[in-house]
């Protein structure tokens, strides 16, 4: 990918929704939820808090939960991924 995120930023690439239930329905576009997990694609190298740097905790290929608003969509390289300051992600999940 083509994209090199600037300060505390991190790129990730959403986790695509179920579409459909355990027990075999489908579910609609509509009816979908926005996803809240996905995989770090690029990270910033960190921002200046006063007079000390502190660096991005994050690395790439993590898989993370942030916030079903957080961030900025673009496309880049014909694919839609999410840009959002590394305190907009919730947790790292294992």
């Amino acid at each position: 990918m083509k994209i090199k995120p600037l300060h505390d930023r991190v790129v990730v690439r959403a986790q695509d929704s179920e579409t459909r239930t355990e027990s075999g329905i489908v579910i609609p576009d509509n009816a979908k939820e926005k996803p809240t997990t996905g995989h770090v694609v690029a990270v910033g190298p960190g921002h200046w808090n006063g007079s000390t740097f502190v660096a991005t905790t994050v690395t790439e290929g993590a898989k993370v939960l942030f916030g079903q608003y957080a961030g900025q969509k673009v496309k880049v390289d014909g694919e839609e991924v999410t840009i959002l300051r590394e305190d907009d992600i919730l947790a790292i999940i294992n």
